[in-house]
């Protein structure tokens, strides 16, 4: 919005509101920063330049900023005094720089080794590509033909605390079985996506008024979703 602060304080600002699940920080955030805006690949340290002013700033686009100063070797313990970021927090983005770094030596060829090893921190085929100034469709290629390929799994709501099986699922590369099969045809309903102005609780119902018209009809449905204010993210009710 025109004349409107990107400052991030105690006020509300809609700049998106989004869940991401993972099976470590470095997948989830990645996935969550694609989910925010469709024009962003991941933690890409190419978006920002450095500056140390931005970096004392919360604004919606530091997040890039400090992955630029990732990669120019700003240490831990200076983005620390500069963001009062904790440090746990930036030694997991420092992770994700350090493959993207290990990508950017590369040619269009990659190895199955470090490939595996990005998708399990959350890298997206085009993100690899870009890197390795490849093709999306060459990398998915590689990928499959090679058996590296995401597992279903379901979330466990008790924290481990009773046996519990839920019908939350969410793909992940850091895994080697699935907890659930899809044996029977299925159809996906496809959710409204981020959470905020422009996209709200209406259009969210319209999923969940097609998805229950479906199951009237008998058939058995998917909701696909990442909005965490609404009732698609319910299971119980989806």
């Amino acid at each position: 919005f025109i004349r409107v602060s990107k400052n991030i304080g105690s006020s509300m600002k809609s700049v998106g509101e989004v869940m991401a699940i993972g099976r470590n920080f470095e997948e989830a955030f990645q996935k969550a920063l694609r989910m925010v805006d469709e024009n962003v690949n991941g933690f890409d340290p190419n978006l920002k330049l450095v500056n140390d002013e931005e970096l004392q700033t919360p604004t919606d686009k530091r997040i890039f900023v400090l992955a630029a100063a990732l990669k120019c070797d700003y240490t831990i313990d200076r983005l620390y005094e500069l963001t009062k970021i904790d440090r746990w927090f930036l030694e997991k983005m420092k992770k994700i720089i350090n493959i993207t770094l290990d990508l950017e030596k590369l040619n269009c060829v990659v190895s199955n080794e470090l490939l595996l090893q990005a998708k399990k921190m959350g890298f997206s085929d085009k993100q690899i590509a870009r890197y390795i100034k490849g093709s999306e469709l060459a990398v998915r290629k590689q990928r499959r033909e090679n058996g590296i390929l995401p597992f279903v799994k379901q979330i466990d709501t008790v924290a481990g605390e009773w046996p519990a099986s839920t019908n939350y699922l969410y793909m992940t590369y850091n895994a080697s079985t699935h907890d659930v099969e899809f044996s029977e045809q299925m159809v996906m309903v496809i959710g409204s996506g981020v959470y905020r102005i422009g996209s709200s609780v209406e259009f969210d119902w319209c999923a969940v008024g097609c998805l229950r018209e479906l199951r009237k009809l008998g058939k058995k449905t998917i909701m696909v979703n990442y909005n965490p204010e609404t009732v698609s993210t319910d299971y119980d009710m989806c």
